[in-house]
């Protein structure tokens, strides 16, 4: 079962490598106005999932902070609810920091 997986993953690699040095000399992209349009739109759709990121943080943050509230004492809801605050801040935080991370990759490139 081992060699069998072993066999493929090198033939998959063998492959990629085959395919990428036999098509070094052409460019596939050659249409710059394609490329600036995918761009575009990749840049619309990251400013719109941003847009989307902060209201959904803030939903989730307040359904946590209601669920910590009206627990009247049940502690399985008061932990759900300490988890959904955590989560949410670090998915949010995490949402930032990549945001952060590819505008320095595009002011370097």
């Amino acid at each position: 079962m081992k060699t069998k997986k072993l066999f493929f993953i090198l033939f998959t690699v063998f492959l990629f490598i085959i395919i990428l040095f036999s098509s070094a000399n052409y460019s596939y992209c050659a249409d710059q106005k394609l490329v600036n349009t995918i761009n575009k739109a990749f840049e619309q759709i990251q400013d719109w999932l941003l847009k989307l990121a902060t209201p959904a943080a803030a939903v989730a943050v307040g359904t946590g902070v209601f669920m910590k509230k009206f627990s009247f004492g049940d502690e399985e809801r008061i932990r759900v609810g300490k988890k959904l605050i955590k989560s949410s801040l670090f998915s949010y935080a995490f949402i930032l920091a990549i945001d952060l991370i590819l505008s320095a990759i595009k002011s370097l490139i």
